[in-house]
């Protein structure tokens, strides 16, 4: 039986007269990365400060590790790690001092120094923070987020503004944090993170969940759907395509056509273009994505995609 560790039940909150969450409910169990994704503005960071403590809710409930926010914060905070959206640091802070800074305000630290090494930043410990790069700060906060041994982090847009080669060294300490143990929620926009880390997601918009199921069974809901993407030789009339069938849209810039649609699509496309003498170029079947799941919920679309494709 899976121990929920996180119990979110009809939370609201308003500022003035704009709705921020509306009837928010998840549960996270003990040991899950659980991921809350939606564009800017979906009410995800004001929905983990209201599990963390630092906002109060108009409405519904909260609890962590069975404590609720507001009543039990100073014991919350001794268990719980967070790593915000926003968390500078004065730019003349060693990498040490702030490690041995926060160590000092719980009663059973983690061994910072192991910590620094496991991190990768061992080297960089007498480095001030104002010269470590955007990767290294980051892993800097994970450190302090984890210096308290809590039994649950959150962690708010962790990679957003990271080259992708630093985000996926952020992906891999993320991994290794739920090896130590610890209950994991992670807020993001970037669908390839949520697909690569998340146990199970909720999508946010506009305030409200609007669904909760694994990457997978996310991404089942639009399956059937499928997209190719070319470029012709000559120009296409559209309605050779749109009146097949098995397609559902047509795009056409310039050269280069999109088609989506169901079924035996591939095919269909392919034989009334050859029966019409039109070469096809660059051809590409894209598979599903946490994307295409999102714009299905929601009509919307991510600031950043993450189709994956397969040459055909």
């Amino acid at each position: 039986m899976s121990t929920q560790i996180i119990e979110v039940s009809s939370l609201n909150k308003r500022y003035g007269s704009k709705v921020a969450v509306e009837d928010v409910s998840f549960s996270v169990d003990q040991g899950e990365i659980f991921g809350i994704v939606g564009p800017n503005g979906a009410g995800k960071t004001t929905t983990v400060e209201c599990i963390e403590g630092l906002r109060k809710p108009d409405g519904g409930s909260v609890s962590v590790l069975g404590l609720d926010p507001q009543r039990d914060g100073a014991e919350l905070r001794q268990r719980l790690g967070a790593q915000l959206q926003q968390s500078d640091l004065p730019e003349k802070l060693k990498v040490w001092e702030a490690l041995d800074l926060y160590a000092s305000f719980y009663p059973h630290p983690a061994d910072w120094v192991r910590l620094l090494e496991s991190l990768g930043l061992a080297e960089k410990r007498n480095t001030r923070f104002g010269k470590l790069s955007g990767g290294q700060k980051q892993r800097l906060s994970i450190a302090l987020a984890l210096v308290g041994n809590p039994e649950v982090a959150i962690l708010d847009e962790l990679t957003t503004g990271l080259d992708p080669h630093a985000r996926r060294e952020t992906w891999d300490l993320i991994e290794g944090i739920r090896e130590r143990g610890v209950t994991v929620l992670l807020v993001t926009h970037f669908m390839e993170e949520a697909e690569r880390l998340c146990d199970r997601i909720a999508v946010v918009d506009s305030g409200r969940v609007v669904a909760i199921d694994t990457p997978a069974g996310l991404v089942s809901r639009v399956q059937s759907e499928q997209r190719i993407r070319f470029n012709v030789s000559t120009p296409l009339n559209e309605r050779l395509l749109t009146a097949l069938p098995e397609v559902r849209h047509v795009s056409v810039n310039g050269s280069h056509v999109v088609v989506t649609g169901t079924g035996n699509l591939l095919n269909a496309v392919i034989a009334v273009l050859a029966r019409h003498e039109i070469v096809v170029g660059d051809l590409r079947v894209e598979q599903a994505s946490l994307d295409d799941a999102f714009v299905a919920l929601t009509h919307r679309e991510f600031a950043e995609t993450s189709m994956s494709t397969r040459s055909a």
